[in-house]
């Protein structure tokens, strides 16, 4: 059996406010043939499918026109999704009576038995052969919330356990234990999750950090070693888990902010040998619009100017046009930074996406100095404004900044503000 792991995708997402749909169209086309391509049997989508809780109709529709295409063209294709952070479980599961009759299992939340216990049923899926067949199980574990996960109680009553932390790790134990039970054998046991391990590598700018009750990160010990495979969602970096072959993050399918301008984005393709996994596969996603940062790293601003001037580009139609960050070093204010960007830019076929300053001075010789609680209660707005200044800019405000920021502090009610 084969399997093709990817998550992530954030269908809706905007990059600086411009429009992404022609990119997402572009991966799920290519997804598509990849699945032909590969002959997979069963895709696992580890969470986080829309960028947020409330997806536009056009983001809906991507999804319900890929697995309409996915189905139509790999006819025996199983797909299970499972709920990310960004998703709203009830939305993703909503159409489900519609997509399990073509072969989609959503599971968005942990639902509950009438006795008010954790339903394990509804998280263990059944992955079958071509010939009908099951040839593996499926932990499907969505994003888990605090409500979410059992009760765990230490065996030492002197041990303050972390409910989080040990309930998520007994509710796969749960799941793992109802697995093993109906597992026969050559029958593989897969677990998805979407969660920040301990040690994994977070992007800088696009993640959500996820800190429930303290935990942020969970630990990788709570897959029973023998789980064939763990396909894992959240971090938009492809990475094993403590350098584990067979627990992964398949990464993001395309780039979700400019600090994943390096990142080699794929999908993973898993082969099956029985209950073992035989070899693990990234197949790499083919970027189809490209973001720049001009220049690799800050430079003064006459530098960056001519750096603009001197682009050259490809003509492009507008949504296939490279997205652009422009990395200025200032020594202090520059208020006319954008006009002159924009018209190093003019004519060029790029979208401006972001301009990101990076401010070169010392730190006042009183940065560090604490102010008591008594001091802070005696300071004036224009007193905070003074030391916000000298602490970005290395010097003390201009005076037709103070008077600029007077006049503002007045005309919203003077101390009130």
């Amino acid at each position: 059996m084969r399997l093709l792991h990817t998550s992530d995708w954030h269908l809706g997402q905007t990059l600086h406010n411009f429009d992404r749909t022609h990119e997402h169209g572009c991966f799920l086309d290519w997804l598509v043939a990849t699945l032909v391509a590969e002959e997979i049997d069963v895709l696992l989508i580890a969470g986080d499918i829309f960028d947020n809780a409330n997806p536009s109709a056009a983001a809906h529709r991507q999804l319900y026109r890929f697995l309409q295409q996915a189905k139509a063209r790999v006819p025996h294709l199983q797909v299970v999704v499972i709920a990310g952070n960004h998703d709203s479980p009830g939305r993703l599961e909503a159409p489900t009576p519609l997509l399990e009759a073509h072969g989609t299992i959503v599971v968005g939340n942990v639902g509950r038995t009438p006795e008010g216990g954790i339903d394990l049923d509804r998280l263990l899926v059944p992955l079958r052969g071509r010939d009908g067949a099951v040839r593996a199980w499926c932990l499907a574990v969505p994003f888990l919330r605090p409500g979410d996960v059992p009760r765990a109680v230490a065996e030492d009553d002197t041990l303050a356990l972390d409910p989080y932390l040990n309930g998520t790790a007994l509710l796969y134990r749960q799941a793992f234990a109802l697995a093993q039970s109906r597992c026969a054998a050559g029958e593989a046991i897969i677990a998805m999750g979407h969660c920040h391990m301990v040690d994994g590598k977070a992007s800088q700018d696009s993640e959500r950090r996820i800190v429930i009750g303290g935990t942020e990160a969970l630990p990788a010990t709570m897959f029973d070693p023998a789980v064939a495979y763990v396909a894992l969602g959240h971090l938009h970096l492809a990475q094993r888990v403590g350098g584990h072959e067979h627990r992964r993050y398949s990464g993001s399918p395309l780039p979700l902010s400019f600090s994943e301008v390096g990142y080699q984005h794929q999908v993973l393709r898993i082969d099956l040998d029985g209950p073992a996994v035989a070899s693990v596969t990234p197949l790499f996603v083919p970027r189809a619009v490209e973001l720049l940062r001009v220049p690799p790293k800050p430079a003064p601003l006459d530098e960056v100017l001519a750096l603009l001037e001197a682009l050259d580009l490809p003509d492009a139609p507008p949504h296939a046009q490279p997205f652009l960050e422009v990395r200025v070093l200032l020594d202090g204010p520059e208020p006319g930074l954008r006009s002159r960007i924009e018209a190093a830019l003019a004519g060029k076929p790029v979208r401006l996406a972001k301009i990101e300053p990076t401010r070169r001075h010392a730190a006042p010789d009183n940065a560090s100095e604490a102010l008591t609680l008594d001091q802070l209660a005696q300071l004036q707005p224009d007193d905070i404004f003074r030391r916000l200044w000298a602490q970005r800019f290395g010097d003390e405000a201009p005076p037709d900044q103070l008077a600029a920021f007077a006049e503002l502090t007045h005309a919203l009610g003077g101390d009130a503000a």
